[in-house]
């Protein structure tokens, strides 16, 4: 049964402060707790050694802490660790490991499905079911860099948010867990090593960078041609590319920081020559740089990788062009933990 207590998370340390001064308590007690839940990531109020007794169980009678739980853990042949994360009311999403030679990235997801519907991908079949709250989203890189120190002797250094959802569409909550793992009462954690990824909301990026946000921004373009990218992307029809150039203009005047273009290129969609004039021209008006994505099938055939002649001349014209290019291969492809392939396959197993 779903436990009804509020979740200790919930309260500011300041919120903390005034509990434990309403009901007798000493207020330092909130900084206490505040520590042992963001600096700490503990989950049970019996664990906080410094506390006596009494408050713990003070604690425990008020509150709870609604952490997530590793359901499965697959490890692919790359290394890359794919977690099923089950939520306190019974839902489950989807975070990654990915481990490279020198670095270890935190894939995590943003939502339950996906606010949007990109035919393309996985978790856009899937029904959104709701927001992840921002300890939901701490706790996925907290896991992370847990098994990051575990199985390759090293803290987590980079994290994407590029796993299920629309981070833009749970803006409030993406902010506030960023503030919580940048926070040096939190993890700690640099925001130039954290990226959000969208697919384009074009009112919330000038928000964010109206915010002064100091994370770094991806878009999944795909395409620079407004046809093509909404018979792929169908919310392009309410947010089409001249809105999405807007915003992002607005976002490096606003920032300085380059845009980065997540594309993936796919056999007779976005494969010809107009296809790549059209991203170079979209690209020129702000610093980007482009990452070329290996596609990942997801079983129904609609959509199949581009000749390795198609991904050739979009990085030599886009070398051309000036524009930095990466050409980015998908790791955990065997265990269905790669780019557009988070679909939680184990809840349906």
């Amino acid at each position: 049964m779903e436990d009804t207590k509020r979740d200790i998370r919930a309260l500011t340390k300041e919120e903390l402060r005034s509990f434990f001064e309403a009901n007798g308590d000493k207020a330092f007690r909130g900084n206490q707790v505040y520590e042992w839940l963001w600096n700490k990531g503990l989950h049970r109020f019996e664990d906080m050694t410094n506390l006596p007794k009494a408050t713990r169980e003070m604690l425990e009678a008020h509150f709870a802490i609604n952490h997530i739980k590793v359901d499965v853990m697959q490890r692919s042949d790359d290394g890359t660790i794919k977690n099923a994360v089950r939520l306190h009311d019974g839902l489950l999403v989807e975070s990654v490991l990915i481990p490279t030679e020198n670095r270890t990235t935190a894939c995590v997801s943003s939502q339950v499905g996906c606010s949007l519907n990109c035919s393309f991908c996985a978790t856009a079949r899937l029904k959104r079911m709701r927001n992840l709250l921002p300890d939901e989203i701490f706790d996925q890189v907290k896991v992370i860099d847990d098994q990051s120190k575990m199985f390759f002797g090293r803290p987590l250094s980079n994290i994407v948010f590029m796993g299920m959802g629309e981070p833009l569409m749970n803006y409030n909550n993406v902010l506030k867990a960023i503030d919580k793992i940048t926070s040096e009462e939190g993890l700690g954690m640099s925001a130039k090593r954290i990226t959000v990824s969208t697919s384009g909301v074009p009112k919330l990026i000038k928000k964010m960078a109206d915010d002064g946000v100091k994370f770094k921004l991806a878009v999944s373009l795909h395409s620079a041609i407004d046809e093509v990218r909404t018979s792929i992307m169908p919310f392009n029809t309410q947010f089409p590319l001249s809105e999405l150039r807007e915003a992002l203009s607005h976002w490096y005047q606003k920032t300085k920081n380059r845009i980065t273009y997540e594309y993936v290129v796919w056999k007779g969609i976005n494969d010809q020559k107009k296809d790549v004039d059209a991203l170079i021209k979209f690209c020129k008006f702000a610093p980007s740089k482009v990452n070329l994505i290996e596609y990942n099938p997801i079983d129904d055939g609609n959509f199949q990788q581009a000749a390795a002649e198609s991904l050739t001349m979009y990085q030599t014209m886009l070398e051309d062009a000036g524009i930095t290019v990466t050409v980015r291969r998908s790791r955990g492809k065997d265990i269905d933990a790669a780019c557009g392939q988070l679909a939680n396959k184990a809840a349906k197993e």
